[in-house]
């Protein structure tokens, strides 16, 4: 690849490793930018989980190191998240992911919604819903497999679920959500590496970025609070709600 091929994928993982800490939803920076630049879709969704990586590992690191998250509160939950992520993979290979595109927008439709209407929405803290345990089985092994099966919208799905059911508060909702999505990219990497369907030149490129976006997306959070994430958090959730809309009735 060209120089400016390798910086243009650069400043693209830059950019979906900010968004992505934020909000969630860096593949819809991504995968567009690989495409429009002549990958083949297998290795582009191979090369995009490698890249994934090391954002979500990036800002989960750097949560933690902020005190948003404990990672041995997390290990159960990271684990379950993997399995299930496997799982999910292991099931698209199978069966066509399709029919989720048009139900899915319904249930991201709702969440914006939801969202708007409740602008006290993880603003603090909550008494937890849900006892931690079943929690993680419920949502690490479901949530897990989705992203391994199908994928947009997984950081919408775990942050409602944080604040909804173990009463986060917005903050600690998306420092947790990356924990998770850190499992889940990797569990799909393994199985994209055994295909040896990774990219790992332009990978390591858009890497990079990652790691820089995550660290600048981290930060923010950690610093701005939920006033600073739920506009944005909305605004992510309904770019993903349009981009399915379109691939499941419009193209």
């Amino acid at each position: 690849m060209g120089h400016w091929q390798l910086t243009l994928l650069f400043l693209t993982g830059l950019a979906a490793g900010f968004v992505d800490t934020i909000a969630g939803g860096g593949g819809l920076i991504t995968l567009p930018v690989m495409l429009g630049c002549g990958f083949d879709p297998k290795l582009a969704l191979g090369t995009n989980k490698f890249q994934a990586t090391f954002g979500s590992g990036s800002a989960a690191w750097h949560f933690s190191r902020a005190g948003a998250v404990a990672w041995r509160d997390c290990a159960r939950g990271f684990m379950l998240t993997f399995v299930g992520a496997a799982l999910g993979t292991l099931a698209v290979q199978q069966l066509d992911p399709s029919f989720l595109k048009r139900g899915l927008p319904i249930l991201l439709v709702a969440v914006a919604v939801y969202s708007i209407l409740k602008p006290d929405l993880g603003v603090r803290d909550l008494h937890p819903k849900m006892e931690s345990v079943r929690f993680d089985f419920i949502f690490g092994l479901g949530i897990g497999f989705y992203d391994g099966f199908f994928g947009p919208g997984t950081g919408t799905f775990w942050a409602m679920a944080f604040v909804l059911m173990l009463g986060f508060n917005l903050t600690r909702a998306t420092a947790h959500t990356k924990v998770m999505n850190f499992g889940s990219n990797l569990a799909s990497l393994l199985f994209f590496l055994l295909a040896k369907k990774v990219l790992f030149v332009p990978g390591l490129a858009m890497g990079g970025g990652q790691l820089l976006g995550a660290w600048l997306g981290s930060h923010l959070v950690v610093k701005g609070g939920t006033k600073f994430i739920r506009p944005i958090f909305i605004s992510v959730v309904l770019a993903i709600t349009g981009k399915v809309l379109y691939d499941a009735w419009l193209r």
